[in-house]
């Protein structure tokens, strides 16, 4: 008897993944309050997942069980219970979950579907040919995570006292080896994460219990998305640690961790995906150890503040860099996109951009529906908002656009723009994409990426211009064109848009 194939995963075979980032909380509490059921992440209904059918890769965000001290500090912090008593006036206990990011155990709650409903969501995915993303925090545990008392050795320790002439960076704890104090986790630039514990990436006995979990959670997933995977690159955790790394007694790893991770998983996994959270210019780094993508921080930063200038000189990086960055217009932890580009105009012209350029582009639950507010990490609701139709509908239809073979395995080039006449300097706004598909498919992405109109020509690659006239269709609304192939070569071609304009050009032999 014939063994049944495995589905095929599109995330390991596309070279432009489109992933879809879902808060599996939020998720579940919408879905059962409509179904007037308890809904778990084995029994989603079928229409839910039909509607991720388009994405390479579902991040199921806050799937893991949160330590209790996280959900007592997010139900008794006077700044938190404000922040979430404005945006839910009608909040209650039971909507407080606690931070995501404050795990204590690599397991889904029973609440939840428990494990094996996450198996049968992932085998249900992988029908669809879609690969099941989930979280993995390396940096810290919980305070009430297992390890914190039966190995406190994998933590960087204290002081005695320092828990009260620092209170904002360590706290005590009772453990199997007696009290100890241990630090909090943080970022350096930012204040501790009070609920979490800081981990020793660089203790060997600390480093081999983290890949150890890794390894569990590789079992149950595709891929992981790996949070502030920066914080534990070995030269910035010493600049963080270092004297308290020295305190420890701790044999002392010397490699970085994410490759000895990376490799270990990999030998297990070889197609196991890596994402990275990262920011600091620290991407290139990441991605030398092994990493599948990292955050594009600074294309967002650039399309949100500084302009097609600065966004053309981030797209000139090398190809490999471009292949292994993540773009996006929002996540979890930046503002929604409907509210940060202040106009549908601006909002649209970011999203074609980040959808058109090489790598993987990442969407956010609610970015389609052009949502306002951006939900605390700490709630399992959300506010009630609605939904914004011609949003949705754009989204809608640019991604059937770029689900085209022409972008998922074609060939990407960042075109040059030209003055369209003398002192006319609103060319320098054009961003403009070819992608070149197997044999004579093409497409040609430009946007006008300024809050005026604005008039250039495009200099098109002569050896890819099909027949001696050709066709320009736009892809996103009614604009047609023929143009003779000579004069495209001796001119190029002109384009007049309006602020934040863009065409997405089907490329054709004009008959």
């Amino acid at each position: 008897m014939k063994t049944k194939a495995a589905p095929k995963l599109r995330l390991y075979e596309t070279k432009h993944p489109l992933v879809y980032e879902v808060n599996a909380r939020v998720l579940l509490n919408e879905v059962s309050a409509r179904e007037r059921k308890r809904i778990t992440l084995g029994t989603l209904p079928e229409r839910i997942l039909d509607e991720w059918g388009g994405f390479d890769a579902v991040w199921l965000m806050g799937a893991w069980t949160t330590g209790e001290i996280s959900k007592s500090i997010a139900r008794t912090h006077e700044g938190l219970q404000a922040e979430f008593r404005n945006l839910l006036p009608d909040c209650t206990e039971g909507d407080i979950a606690g931070s995501p990011y404050s795990v204590r155990e690599y397991g889904v709650p029973r609440e939840m579907g428990g494990d094996a409903g996450l198996k049968k969501l992932r085998g249900r995915l992988a029908e669809r040919g879609i690969a099941l993303i989930l979280d993995f925090v390396s940096n810290h545990t919980a305070r009430d995570h297992p390890w914190v008392f039966a190995h406190p050795e994998y933590y960087i320790p204290g002081e005695p006292g320092d828990d009260e002439r620092r209170p904002d960076l360590y706290f005590k704890t009772a453990t199997a080896k007696g009290e100890r104090v241990l630090a909090f986790g943080r970022d350096p630039t930012f204040p501790s994460w009070t609920d979490t514990a800081q981990l020793n990436p660089i203790a060997v006995p600390a480093r081999a219990a983290t890949i150890e979990q890794l390894l569990h959670v590789a079992e149950l997933c595709d891929g992981v998305r790996c949070d502030m995977a920066m914080l534990i690159l070995r030269g910035i955790f010493l600049l963080s640690w270092g004297d308290r790394v020295m305190a420890s007694a701790c044999e002392r790893a010397t490699s970085e961790f994410w490759q000895d991770a990376i490799e270990t998983v990999r030998a297990k996994f070889p197609s196991f995906v890596f994402i990275a959270e990262a920011y600091w210019n620290l991407e290139w780094q990441l991605q030398q150890l092994g990493f599948s993508c990292t955050y594009d921080k600074v294309l967002y930063d650039r399309l949100l503040r500084e302009g097609a200038g600065a966004v053309r000189d981030h797209l000139r990086a090398e190809s490999d860099y471009q292949a292994r960055s993540l773009r996006f217009i929002e996540n979890h932890d930046e503002p929604r996109s409907a509210r940060s580009f202040r106009s549908e105009a601006w909002l649209y012209a970011a999203a074609v951009v980040i959808s058109t350029v090489p790598g993987y582009a990442m969407y956010h639950d609610g970015q389609f529906e052009g949502r306002l507010q951006r939900l605390p990490l700490q709630l399992a609701r959300r506010p009630e908002e609605q939904t914004q139709e011609t949003t949705r509908q754009f989204y809608r239809q640019l991604l059937k656009v770029v689900r085209h073979e022409i972008f998922r395995s074609g060939e990407w080039t960042l075109l040059q723009a030209r003055p369209a006449w003398h002192d006319n300097h609103t060319w320098q706004n054009f961003l403009v994409f070819w992608w070149q598909g197997k044999g004579e498919g093409a497409r040609l992405v430009v946007v006008n990426y300024a809050p005026h109109s604005g008039q250039c020509y495009v200099e098109l690659p002569a050896q890819d211009l099909p027949g001696v006239n050709v066709e320009f269709r736009d892809q996103m609304g009614e604009a047609a064109y023929v143009r003779d192939r000579g004069g495209l070569l001796t001119k190029g071609m002109y384009f007049d848009l309006p602020a934040y304009g863009f065409h997405i050009f089907e490329v054709l032999k004009a008959k």
